[in-house]
Order: C-alpha cells, then structure tokens, then sequence
C-alpha cells in the first residue's frame, strides 16, 4: 500500500509559475522496493552522486525516482516486478513517495501497491489524492534518463530505436503514448484475423478490417507526425553549442514512409494512401504473419554531425556522447515547453567516457537549471564535482554519507 504523505512541510497547489526552471526532488522513501527494505533520504543539492559496488541497488533508486512521473519508468517493467522478495520468494507489497519542489511550489507523489494489494497494479497519489492515470503527473514532473541498456541502441533492432524515440515524444506529447498504443492494438487485430482467414479457412469481415485499417492510418499518422516534428526539434536544439556543449552535435533523422510522407502531402492524403495501401495488400500481410507497412516500422537514425558518420560505425565513447548530447538537447526542450527542466537520470553515465568528456558532462550538468542523479562504482570519476555534488554510498539497504563528495 502506499505511504502516509511525507510530513514536515506545507504543500502547493494550482499550477507552474511562467519563467521558472527548477524541478527537485527533496526526500524520497522507499518500502520493500527491489533491493531496498526501506528508506528514507533528503537531497539537498541539484547534482547528486550516488557510487557503489555493482548489485549495490543504485539503478534499483534511480528506477524508483523515474516512477515519481509520468510513465513506467526507466526500465518499462511491471507492477509485480517492483516488489521485494524474501528468500522464499514471497514478494511484498511496495511503495516509493517522493517530496518535489516545483515552479509551484512543494508536492508529494506516491506510488506502489494498491490497498487490495495485488501486486500486478500500482497506484499513483498526488499530494495525497489518487490519480486516474500516469499521465496525469506530466504537469508536475518529467524525467529523463541514460542507461548502460542503452549504449546498445546503435547495434540493436530498429524497434529499440524507435522505442527510444518514442519516449521522448512521450516526455513532451503525452498524448502519443495513447497514439501508439491505438495504432499497435488496432494492427494486432487486424493481424489476427488475417491470420484466421489463412490458417483457418475463416473468411474475415471486409467492414470489420475496413474499420481497423482507419484507426490504423488516424493514430498511425499521428504518432509519425509526433515523431517527425520532435526529430525536427531535437535537430535544431542539437546545433545549439549552448546545449551540447564539447558534446558531438547527432543529427538525426527518421526512416520512416509515412513520415517522408508528411513532408509532401496533408495528413489527410497520408491517412487515405495508407488504407489503401493495407487494403490491397491484406494477402501479402496474411501470407506474411504481420502487417508490412505502417509506422511501426520507423527507424531512427543517428549521425555524428562534425564527422559526418553514422552512430553505428562511430567508437563506443562516441557513440556514449552522442547520446548524452541527444539527452541534454531534450532536457532542454522539456525546460521551454513546461517551464522546468527535468530530473535527469544517468545511470552509470562516466562509462565510455573519456576524461575529458566526463568534466565537460560535469560542467554542462552544473550549467543546467535541473537537478541530476548520477551512479557510477568509482566515487573517484566524480572528484571534479565536488563542492557542487553532494554524494552518497551505496550499501546493502542503505545509503551513507561518501565523504569524498561531502554535501556543499
């Protein structure tokens, strides 16, 4: 079940205050979340470092924060999985709660195991209130994170890619994330009786496909739409020095029909030659087993500006700075679009990084209106922050002070 509200402070209301930039989370409490039994810890200062031992829970804490916003946090994974487990595999119920200072003020948001208790559904509080949905937080709070997971993305599938992308349309647009999914529920329909009528003999409804195929081409036009004006964004901002800093400029781009699409008919025309398209082609797709043509199959493409070359040919350490420059360009979209900027999360973040790359992630960081956590095993890597870091160690279930970063 959820904790009582964190206690000692007032609270704010209505809603953010033009002009402001500052987003901190102040306290977090966890219980029975992951690896952490529990716990209970202030921050006081806008880049916090937190170092140990692999297995020490430090990507446990950063997943925990990501699940203060909007979203399923930076793993994606389910209620369940959150958890704590004891040695027989009992797994108990789970709360975070968390204590922000915003635009507007102080606010609490909880999240965790309903009072049901069943372990396969969270629910979310707003200073106390339940909220109908996880969107319903994005006005309050946005985060964004780097991961080691994704230091793969230039050498996974393109659906990772995309994947990526859309999560970033998501921290902006939260209504693409209902886009996406309309557009994938109504395809996985129309796959599966397409796939009846080929392996069963089960002549499918034409209206019924008819009508699938036209929530296809409405959501599926506007996710790619939502997709292509925030690549078109995240290039502009990725030339801004400002941003990027001694970061590599990516420039990115989208593999995408419908998109290039966009670029030369209306939306409407776009919709119309995708029904069509789908229409004529349902004996090649039944043959198939999928549907080969459509915006899920969009691949985002990532070029190392002053190079010329792509992601995928760069070295490891570039490929890691291209990412950070395309998680600090977003940050900076979030920041004008809401009025604050996001928490960043960078998990691991000095892995690939050269020196000379980790103080001029440090000095963009500092440069930055937001408030950023960072883990790393090596409280070493980050002696260039301190008297700007506060830094903590983590052990089994707790976190202590790391006296090589004291608190500024």
């Amino acid at each position: 079940m959820l904790p009582p509200p964190l206690v000692g402070e007032g609270r704010g209301g209505g809603g953010p205050s033009p002009g402001t930039a500052t987003l901190r989370l102040t306290r977090l409490m966890l219980r029975t979340f992951r690896s952490w039994p529990g716990l209970t810890q202030a921050f006081s200062s806008p880049i916090v470092v937190i170092t140990g031992d692999n297995g020490a829970g430090k990507t446990n804490l950063l997943e925990a924060v990501s699940l203060l916003g909007p979203g399923r946090g930076l793993r994606g994974a389910r209620a369940a999985e959150f958890a704590r487990r004891d040695a027989e595999g009992e797994a108990y119920p789970w709360a975070a709660a968390g204590r922000f200072e915003g635009p507007w003020g102080g606010f609490d948001i909880g999240t965790g195991t309903p009072e049901d208790g069943r372990l396969e559904r969270r629910v979310i509080t707003l200073d106390g209130a339940t909220q109908k949905s996880r969107a319903d937080l994005a006005d309050r709070v946005a985060a964004v994170w780097l991961t080691p997971q994704m230091d793969r993305l230039f050498q996974d599938a393109a659906s990772e890619r995309r994947r990526f992308l859309d999560r970033l349309v998501w921290a902006l647009a939260p209504h693409h994330a209902r886009e996406v999914a309309a557009y994938e529920n109504a395809m996985a329909q129309r796959n599966r009786l397409l796939a009846r009528e080929r392996k069963e003999g089960v002549r499918a409804d034409p209206a019924w496909l008819t009508g699938l195929e036209d929530a296809m081409a409405r959501h599926g036009v506007a996710a790619a739409a939502a997709r292509r004006d925030l690549v078109a964004r995240l290039n502009a901002t990725l030339l801004a020095e400002r941003v990027t800093g001694a970061f590599p400029a990516a420039r990115l781009a989208l593999a995408c029909a419908v998109t290039e699409a966009l670029g030369r008919e209306p939306a409407l025309a776009v919709e119309e030659g995708l029904r069509a398209a789908w229409d004529t082609g349902r004996n090649r797709d039944a043959a198939a087993g999928a549907t080969l043509a459509g915006p899920h199959r969009a691949d985002l493409l990532f070029t190392h500006a002053p190079k010329d070359l792509p992601a995928a040919l760069c070295s490891t350490g570039e490929q890691k700075a291209l990412l950070v420059a395309v998680v600090l360009a977003h940050a900076a979209l979030i920041a004008a679009a809401r009025g604050f900027a996001p928490i960043l999360l960078l998990d691991e973040v000095a892995a690939h990084l050269d020196a000379a790359r980790r103080e001029a992630l440090f000095a963009a960081l500092a440069a930055l209106p937001a408030q950023a956590f960072l883990t790393g095993t090596d409280s070493a890597v980050f002696a260039p922050l301190r008297g700007l870091a506060e830094g903590h160690r983590a052990r089994p279930g707790i976190l202590v002070p790391d006296d090589d970063l004291p608190v500024p």
